[in-house]
């Protein structure tokens, strides 16, 4: 398909879709930092794996849309996943 076949994004997906890339490059990062360290490697390792099933399943089943409320409730649980990670680091510090 060439771009001229393709239809535009609304507003919407195109939020989404760099929502969960923000949350894929986090990811990608701590893995990074994780490796370099040491620290929590598992959950690093995990998250992203998470994030690349999870994307790819949801999106599979939304049918590409971005704005689709399976590939948001898909953000919002590494939204959660970024604040678990927060507080984990908050209460060792």
């Amino acid at each position: 398909m060439t771009a001229e076949q393709l239809p535009p994004l609304s507003r919407a997906q195109k939020i989404w879709a760099l929502s969960a890339a923000a949350l894929f490059l986090l990811a990608v990062g701590f893995l990074g930092f994780a490796l370099n360290t040491g620290v929590m490697q598992p959950f690093a390792i995990g998250w992203l794996l998470l994030q690349i099933f999870g994307y790819v399943g949801a999106l599979k089943f939304a049918k590409g849309d971005f704005a689709h409320p399976l590939f948001r409730s898909q953000v919002m649980l590494h939204v959660i996943a970024v604040m678990l990670l927060i507080a984990v680091i908050a209460r060792g510090a």
